[in-house]
């Protein structure tokens, strides 16, 4: 039997995914989550074999609460849910550690693939993120210029194009000031960015903003 927990804000996605699991006789689902913090306390108390985490949460977003996770349940399978174009976010969340992405929109049977897959430890990668993990390979001219961001620079980016000061993200991240703006200066870097509304403006061209 799988223990799946669900961590999503809708209570109609919660449901539906419940629906699906409910068809196959080695699913149990032991716990479901509306916020981010509350995605974490079912991280802490190990209840899952598998917890499904939407990028988009209230009070902690999927990103920071991924991290957290990985920072205390390195070996949790972490399949993430996102209504977003894989390209947006897909690799920056793998090199954070997730186990595998899956659009809201794919099918059943794509779901419950993806999560025997990631209890069996190994990484599921659909047809979309395995086209991006190649072009990454072969460092595609046109590649998003976020997706070369390491996973701490990603959470730097998108709290500064939200309008986040340093000494803000400093606080939220457990980082110094002057931390904070060393990755400031390599997100602008590589990305060629010369200002904070460039940021914002790309992030929010890119639908990276929720």
């Amino acid at each position: 039997m799988i223990r799946v927990a669900i961590c999503d804000d809708h209570q109609i996605v919660r449901a539906g995914f419940k629906q699906i699991f409910s068809s196959s006789d080695d699913f149990e689902v032991v716990a479901e989550a509306g916020t981010g913090r509350e995605a974490l306390d079912i991280a802490r108390r190990e209840i899952c074999d598998v917890l499904l985490l939407d990028i988009a949460m209230p009070d902690q977003s999927g990103i920071d609460t991924l991290r957290t996770i990985r920072q205390g349940q390195p070996d949790l399978p972490v399949l993430i849910l996102s209504g977003y174009p894989a390209q947006q976010y897909a690799l920056n969340l793998f090199k954070m550690g997730a186990n595998g992405y899956l659009n809201k929109e794919c099918d059943a049977d794509e779901l419950i693939t993806a999560v025997r897959t990631v209890y069996q430890g190994r990484r599921y990668v659909s047809s979309t993120v395995g086209e991006l993990l190649a072009q990454s390979f072969d460092r595609d001219p046109n590649t998003a210029p976020h997706t070369e961001l390491s996973d701490r620079e990603f959470q730097v980016f998108l709290r500064l194009a939200r309008g986040a000061t340093v000494s803000d993200i400093g606080v939220a991240l457990s980082l110094s000031i002057k931390t904070v703006s060393t990755y400031r200066t390599r997100i602008m870097e590589k990305m060629g960015m010369q200002s904070n509304s460039d940021l914002t403006y790309y992030a929010m061209k890119n639908n990276l903003l929720d």
